[in-house]
């Protein structure tokens, strides 16, 4: 018989966790499990690389009128008489308003969100809640399963989460899964208590998968002029990113005579900031926000370079997928780099700010012997991790 598994993520809009939920479900026997996934919103660019056989879960009516813009969501809720959900919907948004740091924003808005969700009727084997936070919190208030694992995919010291709304969830979890053994000996230090159920189990990259989508036929994708170097960065624009280094950066390196364009692909909260800062510094035909790409491999195939700015990350997929299309690359030293990155093996690892990632970058560009010995390295390493799927297994 088979058996039943839930995943819960927020969505599938964009990120490398949501992308590592699309590769692990890619990779599981449908012969033997049944797979169910809950989203609290059905749409993004990664719904289409779903496996058929996941069954995508019904959204409750109540939880649509809820999130509904808040007047429009006050007189469904009263029409429907429940003053409670009324009461709830102007404590969510009366929170959203006042709580700056977005971590905590999604904590303590979770028991006013969690009125407008019915417990799943269906019973469980495992309930795997695929982000931090409500995703957690959703498996544990939601959902009847013999087993629940939590997935940690970043350095839980960096997100600004209150560790002591999230303790007594962790408490009841069967399993903690994190991505890299930095981000599970962080998680430990904060956690102690919960030391043994912490299992690591890394990012699921294929790199058939990668090659295949990177062979699309496209033509220029970045309209490069000759002598042009492309650098490439891909993540959400956030802070965690660092992109205002990246922005600064790319002024540096034209002020010194190269002839490079900087591309992003992604979205994010920070797209106003950072348009307002590459006007600022004269950078709209140098430094180009692409927005989100279903399929970045061919922008990543063409890139010359691939830097990373970030000021953390759990373990980053676009990472791995830059070295599986063997870029030269360029990372800031955030706390889990070098889960990745050999430095001076397969990549650069550079301090935190902007002149470092511009010696970094000069670097690979000045010294071809260098960027070829990256690339071969590259080349030569073991970078798929389609096996991970058995660690999965072996907890569930």
């Amino acid at each position: 018989m088979k058996k039943n598994l839930l995943f819960v993520i927020p969505s599938l809009s964009a990120g490398g966790g949501e992308k590592s939920l699309v590769n692990l479900l890619s990779q599981i026997d449908y012969d033997l499990y049944h797979v169910d996934l809950f989203l609290l919103n059905q749409e993004g660019i990664f719904m289409e690389f779903l496996p058929k056989q996941v069954h995508v879960l019904p959204l409750p009516e109540t939880y649509k009128h809820f999130t509904i813009p808040l007047f429009k969501s006050i007189w469904k809720l009263i029409r429907e008489r429940k003053p409670e959900l009324v009461y709830h919907r102007v404590g969510f948004t009366i929170k959203n308003k006042v709580i700056q740091d977005i971590s905590r924003r999604e904590q303590y808005t979770w028991k006013h969100l969690a009125k407008s969700l019915d417990k799943l009727e269906k019973k469980y084997d495992a309930a795997i809640g695929f982000l931090e936070k409500t995703s957690t919190y959703f498996c544990m208030d939601k959902v009847d399963a013999q087993q629940k694992i939590g997935w940690v995919h970043i350095d839980y010291d960096q997100l600004g989460m209150d560790p002591e709304f999230d303790l007594p969830y962790f408490k009841k979890l069967s399993k903690i899964v994190t991505v890299s053994e930095e981000c599970a000996n962080i998680f430990i230090n904060r956690f102690p208590s919960q030391k043994d159920k912490v299992e690591v189990i890394y990012n699921i990259v294929s790199p058939t998968i990668i090659d295949k989508m990177a062979a699309q036929k496209v033509e220029n994708v970045f309209d490069k002029k000759d002598g042009e170097i492309t650098i490439l960065t891909i993540g959400r624009l956030h802070y965690q990113k660092g992109l205002e280094m990246a922005v600064e950066s790319c002024r540096k390196l034209l002020d010194k005579g190269y002839q490079i364009k900087w591309f992003v692909i992604g979205e994010g909260d920070e797209r106003e900031r950072l348009t307002n800062l590459i006007e600022e510094n004269g950078l709209k035909d140098h430094f180009i926000l692409l927005g989100l790409k279903s399929n970045p491999y061919p922008y990543l195939k063409q890139a010359n370079i691939y830097a990373q700015p970030s000021r953390f990350e759990g373990k980053s997929i676009a990472l791995d997928e830059a070295k599986i299309l063997h870029k030269p690359i360029v990372v800031t030293n955030f706390s889990t780099a070098k889960d990745q990155i050999n430095n001076g093996v397969n990549g650069l690892i550079v301090e935190m700010n902007t002149d470092a990632l511009v010696n970094g970058i000069e670097k690979l560009m000045g010294d071809t012997s260098l960027s070829n010995q990256l690339i071969q390295n590259l080349k030569e390493e073991r970078l798929g991790t389609e096996e991970e799927i058995n660690k999965f297994y072996k907890i569930i």
